[in-house]
């Protein structure tokens, strides 16, 4: 599984003073899980976020989204942002955070 190592340093930098964080090897990448709960995931080519499904449609009508398929599934409350869609900072910053948004309304585990 190869996943773009930049992009989860990034992503690392991000999520670096939680004290909930667990990196796991899953969907084709590495995904970052917080209280038990994936919130983020880098690919080769994109980033995966767990929006919940209120956030999800929002943020399908961005530019550079689109929905998360896992074998041949749409799995609701998950999107896949391509690579062009978290280039800067600011950009991963903003998917990272509304994926943490949602995953801290869920229980730990």
């Amino acid at each position: 599984m190869a996943f773009d190592e930049d992009l989860a340093a990034r992503i690392r930098e991000r999520l670096g003073r939680r004290k909930d964080v667990e990196e796991k090897r899953m969907f084709a990448g590495l995904a970052f899980l917080l209280g038990g709960h994936l919130a983020v995931a880098v690919r080769a080519d994109s980033v995966l976020a767990r929006l919940g499904p209120e956030q999800t449609e929002v943020a399908l009508r961005l530019p550079h989204v689109t929905q998360f398929v896992n074998g041949g599934r749409a799995m609701t409350g998950r999107v896949v942002i391509a690579r062009e869609g978290v280039e800067e900072d600011d950009e991963l910053a903003d998917w990272i955070d509304r994926a943490t948004a949602f995953v801290d309304t869920r229980p730990a585990k």
